[in-house]
């Protein structure tokens, strides 16, 4: 700080400058202004949820339309059956966790594997297929599975995570072996067409993260380029 009259730089506290005398003027410091707001931003928050309720209404209508012109025509549900459980799949994907302040994963990704689950056993009960218990109910239990393990590695671990990710991704690689073993018993197709590829590309990613999780100055880099 300097004398606003002389120029002379002042010490810490002084009150008058030790030259000229002149008053140091009394710093006014500006009044702290909290982190966080006291009050949620309501507007926005009913905005969002008037946002949902519009394309809610808008997704009522076209399923509804698509179901009274199959009973006109075909009087039976027919395709709009399918046309209403995939709008009814979309609304519970995209536009229900709009309606929640904050995105909880570990609540929303099983809820929303259940419900693509129930999916493909309507259409599968539509179309008379069986290919539900032995292909699309275990490989959509394997993503939500996955995905899950996934939320919890990278948001509730901290210690030995390049390890955890190293398995996680192995892990990842025999999925894909698993998948085709029940395409094979499915759909009779030949074992081992696709699934080795990505149980190689994802193995030797693993199988790289798990020695460098073991080499401390390359362990260290790697988390401080991805994790940190």
């Amino acid at each position: 700080m300097y004398c606003v009259n002389c120029g002379v730089r002042l010490q810490e506290g002084e009150e008058a400058c030790p030259l000229c005398g002149t008053a140091v003027p009394a710093v006014v410091k500006p009044e702290a202004r909290p982190a966080y707001p006291d009050r949620y931003p309501l507007v926005q928050k009913k905005s969002r949820a008037l946002v949902v309720w519009l394309l809610t209404a808008v997704m009522a209508a076209v399923g509804l339309g698509c179901l009274v012109f199959c009973l006109r025509t075909m009087h039976r549900a027919a395709w709009s059956g399918i046309v209403l459980m995939s709008l009814a799949l979309c609304w519970v994907w995209f536009l229900f966790p709009m309606l929640f302040d904050r995105y909880w994963p570990m609540f929303f990704v099983p809820l929303d594997v259940a419900c693509l689950a129930g999916f493909l056993l309507y259409i599968c009960w539509k179309t008379g297929g069986r290919w539900f218990l032995s292909f699309a109910f275990p490989v959509t239990m394997i993503a939500g599975t996955l995905i899950v393990l996934g939320i919890v590695l990278f948001r509730f671990i901290r210690q030995g995570r390049l390890l955890m990710l190293s398995l996680f991704l192995i892990l990842i690689g025999g999925s894909f072996l698993l998948i085709e073993f029940f395409q094979h018993i499915t759909f009779g197709t030949p074992m081992f067409v696709w699934s080795l590829y990505c149980v190689c590309v994802f193995g030797a990613l693993g199988l790289f993260l798990l020695i460098a999780s073991m080499i401390p100055s390359l362990r260290a880099a790697l988390m401080r380029k991805f994790f940190i």
